[in-house]
């Protein structure tokens, strides 16, 4: 199991498990979050979501969601090193 220390390591977990390939408004994502066991600021909530490089921002001011811009792909280091 993984475990994320910050906001947006969390976001990182859920994108991995795949619950962005659909819309979802942040409402959302944040009781997912709590049924992961994460209780994150709402401050620090937003921030990651803003900031996530992997979604994309849909709709208008009060009204937003967020979708994945990609799937995640793990990249796995080279084992020849």
């Amino acid at each position: 199991m993984e475990i994320a220390t910050t906001a947006p390591d969390a976001l990182k977990i859920l994108w991995k498990k795949n619950f962005f390939l659909k819309p979802k408004n942040p409402s959302e994502i944040e009781k997912e979050l709590q049924k992961e066991g994460y209780n994150f600021e709402k401050h620090n909530f937003f921030m990651a979501l803003r900031n996530a490089k992997f979604l994309t921002r849909k709709g208008s001011k009060g009204n937003f969601s967020y979708i994945q811009k990609h799937p995640f792909l793990e990249v796995k280091k080279n084992e020849n090193v």
